[in-house]
């Protein structure tokens, strides 16, 4: 009975030590080493300064930016997550409603009125963001042509060539505008 459970106590040690303590710092030091921006949240800096993450939704709401899909968690990550109002949802309904009127009405891109599952998704999909280019370039002055090569500049393809949607990444695609509405001044 007790050579058992010395040989139980050691196996336990030895996998506490392997699964809590080398092999955590294994992928640790892997992801350091191999992919050092993704592991430390691909934040984004300007002027020594975090503005964002790629991977984390913002809410823009002036004109003169591109603005995400509407967030269930007002764009909180430490409150990830979606709505509970499903599909015979009235609340729901009349709120898609609403925005799909504000948005014109026709040939309105699900993603401009439907949230997100985690509420944080930093991409909107190239039909959302060419419907928003009209606000976007009067509020700049800007010529939409210009500003649609900014877009497709900006559009993410599908991974491996198969995988997902293209998509547009909020954030980069509002800096690459700040930043292309600054060298023409």
């Amino acid at each position: 009975m007790k050579q058992h459970l010395f040989i139980s106590l050691r196996i336990t040690v030895a996998l506490l030590v392997i699964t809590c303590g080398i092999y955590p710092a294994a992928v640790w030091g892997i992801g350091q080493l191999a992919f050092s921006h993704q592991a430390n949240g691909s934040l984004i800096k300007r002027n020594g300064r975090v503005i964002g993450s790629e991977l984390i939704g913002q809410n823009f709401t002036s004109a003169r930016y591109f603005h995400p899909r509407p967030s269930a968690v007002n764009f909180d990550p430490s409150a990830s997550g979606g709505s509970n109002l499903g599909p015979t949802s009235r609340k729901l309904s009349e709120r898609i409603a609403a925005d799909t009127q504000a948005l014109g009405g026709r040939n309105v891109p699900a993603d401009a009125v439907t949230t997100s599952a985690s509420g944080v998704d930093p991409h909107i999909s190239p039909a959302n963001a060419m419907l928003q280019v009209t606000r976007v370039a009067k509020a700049r002055g800007m010529d939409e042509n210009r500003l649609r090569a900014i877009v497709r500049q900006h559009t993410e393809g599908r991974f491996l060539g198969v995988f997902g949607e293209p998509r547009v990444n909020v954030l980069l695609l509002n800096l690459a505008l700040d930043d292309s509405h600054a060298a023409t001044r």
